[in-house]
């Protein structure tokens, strides 16, 4: 495999960074029937990149953009036993790139972010039916913790 860089995303990299979102909506369309239709924007991209508690990055080889996500400092409830905690979001890696460890590379570098911000819990939602992104995610030892669940009324 090429060597892989990782950098924190640039603002001229939205673009890039915005069709990868697409991806990720035309991916979970699937799993959740409550989406609208048509063009969707679960994030704001532009807000991350220059946001001081959210850091974006990108997974490039040979100048390519192949993957990107997001590591964001979230306040915790007050009845938890840490004030902050790592949020990871915007997980994408291109087509041809899966299968291969790209998301775990992604998570550890992620991962050094939080820890330099003396973070010391990483959390993110998945869709439970999503079981290709739970497999990855449990490789990196990530665990369910809690089920959202829900009812049409």
């Amino acid at each position: 495999m090429d060597k892989i860089n990782f950098r924190p995303a640039q603002i001229n990299d939205l673009p890039t960074l915005y069709e990868f979102e697409q991806g990720i909506v035309s991916a979970e369309r699937p799993f959740d029937p409550t989406l609208k239709p048509g063009q969707i924007n679960y994030y704001d991209i532009k807000a991350m990149i220059e946001s001081n508690d959210t850091e974006v990055i990108i997974a490039l080889i040979n100048d390519e953009i192949i993957a990107s996500a997001y590591v964001q400092i979230k306040k915790a409830k007050p009845y938890l036993k840490f004030d902050e905690y790592a949020y990871v979001g915007f997980m994408y890696v291109k087509p041809e790139h899966r299968g291969k460890g790209m998301s775990q590379k992604v998570i550890e570098q992620l991962t050094l972010w939080a820890k330099s911000r003396n973070l010391n819990e990483l959390r993110l939602n998945v869709y439970e039916d999503n079981h290709r992104a739970v497999s990855a995610y449990e490789k990196f030892g990530l665990k369910k913790h809690m089920v959202e669940m829900r009812v049409k009324i």
